[in-house]
């Protein structure tokens, strides 16, 4: 699909439309996939939120996905500039190990330029990979969410930051939200099984809970 820069919104909500998915997602470890993504450093980063195939279908485009986070406390980095390389993820959908679609951070209430207050005093981010392959095209966006600490700390992840974020993140969002003209209404289910708990293969070594929250977005 192209940039966020080249499609505008309606056009991706219609082509969304012309795309729609049956299931919520595909489990990736059952076709070869892993719920850990590459971080580059030995370990992966878990892939503990899941946005449901069966949300609206705007809110899995590229646009769609940032107008939603923009109305759950998060934006695009700062100035639009990324640091670092970006991971990789193989959700098992025959597409093997992809680089992230897109990483957002927190945006302390301002979705121009708050998160360049994220990049210094550090704050809750994810990493967006989209499960689109001929063996599993679910079209759900798995979501690798972290609490960082601040950059005199050198960016790391905060201990518990895996679970940490990924709480801070469904907290903000279940409910209604709301950005511009847009209403979500977005529903949390807690799934087991597919992370196991503890930090084997886990980036930095920081153990989780092993819980995958599912979330359904639908615009009303």
């Amino acid at each position: 699909m192209l940039g966020l820069e080249l499609i505008p919104l309606g056009i991706q909500a219609i082509y969304a439309a012309l795309t729609f998915h049956a299931v919520a997602f595909y489990d990736p470890n059952l076709t070869g996939g892993s719920m850990l993504n590459n971080a580059g450093s030995g370990g992966g980063e878990p892939l503990n939120v899941i946005i449901s195939g069966l949300s609206s279908p705007e809110v899995l485009t590229d646009a769609g996905l940032l107008h939603y986070a923009q109305a759950i406390g998060f934006s695009f980095e700062c100035l639009g500039i990324h640091l670092g390389d970006p991971q990789s993820a193989n959700l098992g959908d025959g597409n093997g190990w992809v680089n992230q679609t897109i990483e957002l951070r927190q945006d302390f209430g301002d979705d121009d330029i708050g998160t360049c207050l994220e990049s210094l005093v550090g704050g809750n981010h994810f990493r967006v990979f989209r499960q689109n392959g001929t063996l599993a095209n679910s079209g759900a966006l798995f979501l690798a969410v972290s609490q960082e600490e601040d950059v005199w700390d050198g960016h790391t992840i905060i201990p518990d930051g895996y679970n940490a974020g990924r709480d801070k993140l469904v907290a903000a969002a279940i409910g209604l939200t709301y950005y511009e003209r847009t209403t979500y209404s977005t529903v949390a289910r807690n799934l087991t099984g597919l992370l196991p708990a503890g930090s084997t293969g886990v980036n930095h070594g920081i153990a989780t809970d092993g819980i995958t929250v599912l979330l359904t977005v639908t615009i009303v």
